[in-house]
């Protein structure tokens, strides 16, 4: 079966970090692009960044410079650093990956800062 499993998220004051892990199972973790998603109460499931099988990386604008995604494909593992963190990045974070033919979503973790 098919894993996506996220770990990492938690409550942390504004300013603070947190690093968030997805390790996937089964798929073919090496040639899949990574995303990472958001969802705030009341808001829109938000694309936040992505990492591809080359390893080129983009994210939305109202986290460059404080987010960065990278991936390890030797442990199937991509991550999300997020630094300097505001109370609006407050949301549930999906891990998601696909590829040719076939997509699969984590179960989300919780983030939220306090203010």
């Amino acid at each position: 079966q098919v894993q996506l499993v996220e770990s990492g998220g938690g409550t942390v004051q504004a300013g603070g970090s947190l690093r968030l892990s997805c390790v996937g199972s089964i798929f073919p973790f090496n040639n899949s692009t990574m995303n990472w998603h958001r969802r705030a109460p009341g808001n829109e499931r938000e694309l936040v960044a992505s990492i591809s099988k080359a390893g080129v990386t983009n994210y939305v604008d109202s986290v460059k410079g404080r987010f960065t995604i990278s991936r390890d494909n030797a442990r199937n593992t991509v991550y999300l650093q997020m630094n300097s963190l505001k109370p609006e990045d407050t949301a549930v974070y999906y891990c998601h990956a696909f590829g040719w033919g076939y997509e699969y979503w984590g179960q989300g973790t919780q983030v939220t800062v306090s203010s």
